[in-house]
């Protein structure tokens, strides 16, 4: 875990010209590999077959729960709410408080400073989404003020949205230019950059993004919102980690992945965590390296570490409802 972080500027010094004009971003990011989909599924399909010993198990259930951004994303949210997310952050399992905590809660701007207060003192991260999210269809002055309020506010984190819009169209280097942007404008805390694999259309896109998103300053790359009808996948999730792989390969930078929206049993969450091995490798087998965005993944895994534990399932009744 001793890689340098995406905070330092001259560690991306190999790759600062690409971006010194629209048509040397392009001609870069054209000039990627081409993804072979098939291959790219098949290999997802096959490391998702790969059973683990009940040992293991417990470790990775564990180590999941360690990785997990709790999540609220709703306009009906409150501060009780969040309270009650922030205590279920720290302490997942009240009745065992050898359950490890979450990484972070995740909520809106306007509720960084509620989770801020109920997290206190216990290592678990705020973050907190930003930039018109989900749509990310606003003014650049917009945004970074929802960025600067999120920052000001307390958030060790910021989930930015890139303009799909942009992107699509080929204007590289307008999304190349607001990443720059709101890392700046979020200061000391790390910036996760969602690309909405989902409406990115081809794999093509989603290689481009991770290394548009990497090349511009993001502490980490995610996958999506959760608010869309395609959210994580094994195959997007994976050609990611394939990407911060060879990025850290190209320049010396550890970039973190995180696969959000549809990760929902402890089954799920294993897989990419095999993935996350069998790919990046174990230097990203940490929560500062792999997140998981999810609001009902950790109650099946508080579920079946429970009876990893007793040896009896306890049923839905034995955790808290979000």
């Amino acid at each position: 875990m001793t890689m340098p972080t995406t905070a330092s500027p001259a560690a991306r010094s190999a790759l600062a010209d690409v971006a010194a004009s629209d048509s040397t971003l392009r001609r870069f990011l054209h000039g990627l590999p081409g993804v072979d989909a098939v291959g790219l599924e098949a290999r997802a399909a096959s490391l998702g077959t790969r059973s683990i010993k009940t040992t293991a198990k417990a470790y990775a259930i564990d180590l999941a729960i360690s990785m997990v951004d709790l999540t609220t994303l709703e306009g009906a949210d409150t501060p009780g709410k969040v309270r009650a997310l922030g205590a279920k952050a720290v302490h997942p399992d009240p009745t065992d408080r050898t359950t490890p905590a979450t990484a972070a809660v995740c909520v809106y701007p306007d509720m960084v400073a509620t989770a801020k207060a109920a997290v206190a003192g216990s290592g678990v991260k705020v973050a907190s989404v930003a930039t018109a999210f989900p749509a990310g269809r606003a003014a650049l002055d917009v945004k970074l003020a929802d960025v600067r309020d999120a920052v000001s506010a307390g958030a060790d984190e910021i989930d930015m949205v890139i303009d799909r819009g942009a992107f699509l169209a080929g204007n590289y280097l307008k999304v190349y230019d607001e990443i720059v942007a709101v890392k700046e404008a979020s200061g000391a805390a790390r910036l996760k950059v969602i690309f909405e694999t989902g409406e990115l259309s081809t794999y093509d896109n989603i290689r481009r993004a991770s290394w548009l998103g990497m090349i511009a300053g993001a502490d980490f790359i995610k996958t999506s919102t959760g608010k869309v009808a395609v959210n994580a996948t094994p195959a997007n999730t994976l050609l990611m980690l394939e990407a911060v792989r060879d990025f850290r390969a190209q320049t010396g930078v550890q970039v973190g992945v995180k696969p959000a929206g549809g990760i929902r049993t402890t089954k799920d969450a294993v897989k990419f965590l095999v993935l996350v091995n069998e790919t990046a490798g174990e230097d990203w087998l940490d929560n500062h390296w792999f997140r998981f965005g999810a609001s009902s993944l950790l109650n099946d895994l508080l579920m079946q570490r429970q009876k990893l534990a007793t040896g009896r399932y306890s049923g839905p009744d034995y955790v808290t409802v979000d």
